[in-house]
């Protein structure tokens, strides 16, 4: 299985708009996984379904770019010129207030959908593929908070109140975690349930479903009929 190459665009998004993202997808990965035997067994199946990933921060240049929260800055790995092929863009998600984005960014993000690559956005980020015209004739979510602000925006777009959205190549998360949610059900369907179960573990991370239900993980019940943690994690017997 060829490696599966992810980028981000890199301006002012909120750090866990993609961090979330490439940490949950990076979790389920043959990498971490092969990692993660030194503490747990891993299952050989699950490893050999996990995706090899490759992830890209891209800039308008390599210098580094200030996010918007947490005072935390990041240093591209490419640039929209020379950016290796994407299989997948994401957009986090700026302050819509005052954001402007790049033409040449906007230029990259049409090519890329023009392709029928696969995109994600998470938060706001639907925001940014909304202004970069990719968005229009589509359905798509956005963060809760600013649903009838977009909507007047761009009245192109069918906003829709739902935790995520997918139409053809296009896939919109709502809140930030909600976006590891879309994420983790593309794992789901892409590369197995095991794979993405082994993700969300690695983060103590249990994923919702579309209705923003903890249906996704079977529930787990103790002797006493009391709820417990859905994960169930296992060691070895010796160190």
């Amino acid at each position: 299985m060829s490696p599966i190459t992810f980028g981000a665009l890199a301006y002012d998004y909120q750090v866990i708009d993609v961090i979330g993202i490439t940490d949950l997808i990076n979790s389920g990965s043959k990498l971490i996984l092969n990692a993660i035997k030194t503490y747990a067994p891993v299952d050989e199946q699950t490893i050999a379904e996990a995706p090899d990933c490759v992830f890209h921060h891209i800039g308008l240049s390599k210098e580094p770019v200030a996010l918007l929260s947490s005072q935390i800055t990041i240093v591209p790995t490419a640039t929209v010129d020379d950016c290796p092929e994407l299989d997948v863009l994401i957009l986090g998600g700026p302050n819509p207030d005052g954001f402007e984005l790049h033409p040449k960014y906007a230029e990259f993000i049409r090519r890329h959908v023009a392709a029928g690559k696969l995109v994600f956005t998470n938060c706001t980020g639907a925001f940014v593929a909304a202004l970069a015209g990719v968005l229009d004739g589509k359905s798509a979510t956005i963060n809760h908070v600013e649903y009838e602000w977009v909507k007047k925006r761009f009245p192109k777009v069918n906003w829709k109140i739902e935790q995520w959205v997918v139409d053809g190549n296009i896939w919109t998360g709502s809140g930030a975690v909600a976006g590891m949610d879309m994420v983790a059900h593309w794992m789901k369907e892409k590369y197995g349930e095991k794979v993405m179960t082994a993700g969300a573990l690695g983060l103590d991370f249990e994923p919702r479903d579309v209705n923003a239900q903890l249906t996704v993980l079977p529930k787990r019940y103790d002797a006493n009929g009391k709820q417990i943690p859905s994960h169930v994690y296992r060691w070895y017997d010796e160190y």
